[in-house]
């Protein structure tokens, strides 16, 4: 998929210049200088923090384009559009119409591949056997028999299952004396939860924009219900090599115990250990592979094309 399929553009970081012509925007970025013509663009994306001509605003309103602005983790801020065009309205119609079992199971199946991927990378890393006995055939038994559920509460059902099962068996790779066990709720009182829950949070911004660029309700999610569903059902598959590749592979062959201080509230993890994290999720996080999977969900509903997840 090329970039000229992609209807938004994002600006990401901080200290860009903004401005335009009358048929061109033009980005000035970190030396860096990119034209793209204003009629190709329905949506801008800014994150962070920039400098934005106003005459640049006019240019891409006219055009009937939007312009969202989020901070720098992705939270949406604000928006700005041409006057009595509402594509939200729109869309959140199109997703309640076009809500799909099909789809939700695409997001479990592509998910129980992912952390079966990610499963068998860890056990090649470590040079051990991660699974107990048995544990192999229930996920892939599980990943079988999704094609033969009938109701939207038996995927939630495997899915939860075969997630607490997915960090249960990767726990087993890492020293014990970090403490990981499971997946916990915050706050958490253990090194590995704390990092994971970083990472998913920068994912969970990384979404969210894309999202808000093809004019989504986060809040209608396509397996889960309430609020930023589908930003979670999203990311939900593509956690694993994007967040827990690089979590685990840390914890296992950098992490020590001066690294982090647990106290009876939480864990603070240390700077040091912070910008390894930040650093290395830099290179896993593929923006290209977080679009096309939006680009896919929304051409499943607008052109019944079948959901097909990169992860």
């Amino acid at each position: 998929m090329s970039c000229s399929d992609i209807p938004w553009h994002v600006v990401w970081g901080f200290g860009g210049h903004i401005k335009s012509t009358s048929t061109v925007l033009i980005i000035q970025n970190k030396g860096e200088v990119k034209e793209i013509p204003i009629n190709a663009i329905d949506h801008l994306l800014v994150v962070g923090g920039h400098n934005i001509h106003t005459s640049t605003i006019i240019h891409l309103l006219r055009n009937n384009s939007s312009i969202s602005f989020f901070d720098p983790d992705g939270t949406p801020m604000g928006v700005l559009r041409p006057y009595g065009r509402r594509p939200e309205d729109e869309m959140s119609i199109i997703q309640a119409d076009g809500s799909s079992y099909t789809n939700a199971a695409e997001i479990v199946k592509s998910s129980i591949k992912a952390r079966i991927m990610m499963i068998e990378d860890a056990a090649k890393e470590t040079g051990r056997e991660l699974y107990f006995k048995g544990e192999d055939e229930i996920l892939f038994t599980y990943l079988e028999e999704i094609d033969y559920l009938i109701k939207m509460d038996e995927l939630r059902r495997v899915n939860k299952f075969t997630s607490d099962m997915y960090y249960e068996i990767l726990g087993r790779g890492l020293n014990p004396f970090h403490g990981f066990k499971r997946r916990t709720s915050r706050p958490h009182l253990d090194p590995v939860n704390s990092m994971l829950s970083l990472g998913y949070s920068i994912l969970f911004g990384n979404c969210c924009v894309p999202l808000i660029g093809a004019y989504f309700n986060t809040d209608k999610g396509i397996l889960r219900e309430g609020t930023n569903s589908l930003i979670i059902d999203l990311i939900d598959p593509v956690k694993p090599l994007m967040v827990d590749s690089v979590v685990f592979s840390i914890a296992r062959e950098y992490l020590t115990e001066e690294m982090y201080e647990v106290n009876t509230r939480r864990c603070h993890l240390s700077q040091g250990i912070l910008q390894v994290l930040s650093e290395s999720l830099r290179s896993s996080i593929d923006q290209k592979k977080i679009e096309e999977n939006v680009l896919s969900y929304r051409d499943s509903l607008h052109k019944r094309k079948p959901l097909k997840i990169l992860y």
